[in-house]
């Protein structure tokens, strides 16, 4: 970790207030950055301030944070004005996924920042190469692909445009460290950037087993969370083929691959629900049956889900071996000293 950042001297904005701008907020106030939340859409200034005093209630009862919410709100400013970015050192668009928008947005960001901060989009569909063009300094702007709920998970991308300052890219790289995560640097764009890539790939071929009768909705979700979920907080899927051998997965492939499926269209499955109106949890309509109360149990389970599993993942970190590595020569050291005294 860089020791010459400091970030409580980094105020930091988000615009955009909605389920991720909120849990993003919350992060950064947890690894204490000033915040200047902006509200593009009015109605945001009624549930922001509630649901970012609600992610770090949540947060202190499940010792994540150890003060209480009050002192990390108040570093936090809520507002309409764009005025208030002015101090801003990075500022982080969380605006929907509609280039007009993001390219208003970005115009009423630059009018307000000074020309060295750095402007990022947590876009996950719109390729950051196309987003940096929108913008007067395409060499300073970013992605910024953040998970949910962002407090509590390690995933980060940080993405490079055509444009992007590789220089400055390394520097967001060591900062999101201080926010408790894991960070992936893509430094070549590609839509969807790496996790969505890989997942995408995996829903395409869900709908696939589903669609043609191979398997049920409740089957696929059940073999994902007994074998993938698995292991996927522990390793990545190349770090999964070293530790169970190489050579299998080299003869699977050949005969396997050829059979996956390949189709560029939307599939039947989600088309169907999305054109009746079904937005998942949300709203009790998805692919699987809720009830009312159901799909509320849902969300809030998932809420302890993420702290739960964050306590397990902190234990194995990306150098988890590197460290028991460091230990054991560390405490083989002590013994040769206890020996020779």
């Amino acid at each position: 970790m860089n020791d010459s950042i400091h970030v409580q001297q980094i105020p930091v904005g988000v615009v955009g207030l909605g389920l991720m701008g909120c849990s993003i907020a919350t992060c950064l106030l947890i690894a204490g950055h000033p915040v200047v939340a902006i509200a593009p859409i009015p109605a945001d200034l009624d549930h922001a301030e509630r649901r970012i005093r609600e992610h770090l209630t949540k947060a202190q009862k499940e010792g994540l944070i150890s003060e209480a919410p009050d002192h990390y709100l108040a570093h936090l400013t809520i507002t309409e004005d764009y005025e208030a970015l002015n101090p801003c050192g990075l500022v982080i668009e969380c605006t929907i996924e509609n280039l007009d928008i993001k390219k208003s947005v970005y115009e009423k960001i630059e009018r307000n920042i000074s020309t060295d901060a750095l402007l990022t989009s947590n876009t996950s569909a719109i390729p950051i190469s196309l987003l940096q063009q929108q913008t007067s300094r395409p060499e300073r702007f970013f992605g910024l692909h953040w998970s949910e709920p962002s407090h509590t998970t390690r995933f980060l991308e940080i993405i490079c445009g055509d444009q992007s300052d590789q220089t400055q890219a390394e520097y967001l790289y060591d900062l999101s460290h201080y926010w408790g995560k894991e960070p992936t640097l893509v430094r070549k764009d590609i839509r969807g950037f790496i996790a969505n890539r890989l997942a995408y790939a995996m829903y395409r071929e869900a709908f696939y087993l589903v669609e043609n009768g191979y398997a049920t909705v409740e089957d696929v979700d059940r073999a994902c969370r007994n074998n993938t979920g698995y292991w996927m907080t522990l390793v990545g899927v190349f770090g999964w083929m070293d530790l169970t051998g190489v050579p299998a997965y080299h003869t699977v492939m050949k005969d396997l691959f050829p059979t996956l499926s390949n189709s560029t269209e939307v599939p039947k499955l989600i088309d169907d629900i999305v054109k009746a109106g079904g937005k998942g949890v949300a709203n009790a309509h998805g692919f699987h049956k809720y009830t009312l109360e159901e799909a509320k149990l849902w969300e809030e389970t998932y809420q302890e889900f993420a702290y739960d599993i964050r306590k397990l993942a902190l234990k194995y970190p990306a150098d988890v071996v590197k460290r028991k590595l460091a230990e054991g020569h560390l405490a083989e050291e002590h013994l040769k000293d206890d020996k020779a005294s």
